[in-house]
């Protein structure tokens, strides 16, 4: 009876830790069969042609497109730089041509350029300040976002470690009795140590990378902006001075400024459509976890699949503990316990953790006062175990050592099927993930999304600013280019 019950129930057990590995690795290495939403962006990996696939962060392709979003300002970036080299170009020949480059007609608007150099660079320095912060408070957005993505495989790879310590010691136990189960049990546990290791190459590849565009992201952000209000500082101090190579420098900087806060800004747009995507993907994922785009990238298992091996796992134990209370005597008969020694012993009454007719619930303190832990039931027999050597006999311990050892085992491995029964339900219905995703989409996904909004916008605003800057600074040059330096400063006064 013992064999044949266990056999059933051990091997129910397998089936479904024989299932972990395969599920888990379609859904780390492979897509998803069912796309939800499609991103028609031009790939410029594929020659420009559309990119059809899911939010997928391993796909260079998506991530191509998705950066692709931000050419508008990557475009500017470069046509800013061509125009300002074309200017330096021409005012370079009209020099050496001995043409002219002042214009006349901006001596009648001297103070309001004046005004407007001022007007601009405060608003430069006011912008720079905010985007500079708005960058801070970005990065730590979504850092806490990529630790709540790292946690997933984390607590995932924290329960399948608590299942393969379990696995070890139930096959170091059955390893006398069951060789069968044990070389199952051998091989699952190898298949989930592999997976383990490719969950941990995910997390740490992920993290890196995550890190590494972030981080990048923000030093780029601080070096710029950081030269950027050096300059403006810069700028305010030699404005009265009017030393005209000191100009020249200002708006050389100032170009090249520009230039980068237009290239930053697409890449803040990029950066914006980018968490706009992966919110998108975490709120598919809550209500369609196998058929979301990110079911190819969270450890979660098939929950239509493995959700009926947990069942029929608990009902197996259920029902394997119903018969060990039924049928205690026809145990203690197997056993070799004699009715005499059956009333020293007692019915022991064992712990069902399992309730309900049709759907079994697992409630692990639901036992009555009286029952016991089946893992406890080699605590009780080991008061009537007889070892080999000992006259025992006549003092009631009449169970041969054999016996213990095998009822020993099998309680044991049993009592170890229940602990981590609750981390079979995680692993079956995906709790873990499904957990950190709905706290992602509730309490991360809003602020993340208005951060980068704020900070593709601002910085938006401060290459316009910019822009405007730096015209107003060549309208200063040539306003002052062939006058006298006493000349010009009168021009202020």
């Amino acid at each position: 009876m013992l064999n044949s019950k266990n056999r059933f129930l051990f091997l129910s057990f397998f089936l479904f830790l024989v299932s972990i590995p395969v599920f888990q690795q379609k859904c780390l290495v492979s897509g998803s069969p069912v796309r939800e939403r499609s991103f028609n962006r031009p790939d410029p990996l594929r020659h420009f042609k559309d990119y059809n696939g899911d939010f997928d962060v391993r796909s260079r392709h998506y991530v191509a497109s998705a950066a692709f979003t931000g050419v508008h300002g990557y475009a500017f970036a470069c046509v800013w730089l061509l125009c300002g080299l074309a200017l330096a170009i021409f005012i370079t020949v009209k020099c050496f041509c001995g043409g002219s480059t002042s214009l006349p007609f901006l001596d009648r608007y001297y103070l309001l350029i004046f005004f407007l150099l001022l007007f601009f660079t405060s608003l430069a320095l006011i912008a720079s300040s905010f985007v500079l912060a708005t960058s801070q408070k970005t990065l730590r957005r979504t850092e806490q976002l990529k630790e709540s993505v790292v946690g997933i495989g984390e607590d995932a790879l924290r329960t399948i470690g608590r299942i393969i310590k379990t696995t070890n010691q139930m096959q170091f136990l059955l390893l006398p009795y069951n060789t069968q189960i044990c070389a199952s049990l051998n091989s699952t546990t190898q298949d989930l140590r592999s997976n383990s290791r490719v969950i941990r190459r995910f997390i740490d590849r992920s993290g890196q990378s995550f890190d590494e565009a972030t981080h990048t992201s923000f030093v780029a952000h601080f070096v710029v902006l950081t030269v950027n209000l050096v300059t403006l500082f810069a700028a305010l101090v030699l404005l009265p001075l009017n030393w005209r190579p000191g100009f020249i420098i200002i708006i050389f900087c100032f170009w090249i400024l520009t230039s980068l806060c237009w290239f930053l800004t697409g890449f803040d747009f990029f950066l914006h459509i980018f968490a706009e995507d992966a919110c998108f993907a975490f709120e598919d994922f809550l209500e369609n976890p196998q058929n979301s785009s990110l079911g190819s990238m969270l450890p979660c298992i098939n929950e239509s699949f493995s959700g009926k091996l947990i069942a029929q796992i608990g009902y197996t134990i259920h029902r394997f503990i119903v018969e060990l209370n039924s049928n205690m005597s026809v145990i203690y008969r197997l056993l070799g316990v004699s009715e005499e020694n059956e009333e020293q012993i007692g019915i022991i009454k064992i712990c069902d953790p399992f309730s309900g007719a049709s759907n079994l619930s697992y409630v692990p303190h639901s036992c009555s006062r009286d029952a016991i832990r089946i893992g406890d039931i080699s605590k009780i027999l080991a008061k009537f175990t007889c070892h080999e050597g000992e006259e025992c006999r006549k003092e009631g311990r009449f169970l041969p050592e054999a016996s213990y050892n095998m009822a020993h085992a099998y309680s044991r491995s049993i009592q170890d099927l229940l602990d981590i029964y609750p981390d079979l339900q995680i692993l079956s219905k995906c709790t873990l993930v499904k957990n950190k995703v709905a706290e992602i989409v509730s309490h991360q996904c809003r602020p993340i999304r208005i951060s980068t909004r704020l900070l593709w916008s601002s910085m938006l605003a401060l290459s316009i600013i910019m822009v405007l800057l730096v015209l107003t600074w060549v309208a200063q040059a040539l306003q002052c280019w062939e006058k006298p330096i006493s000349m010009c400063s009168r021009t202020h006064l």
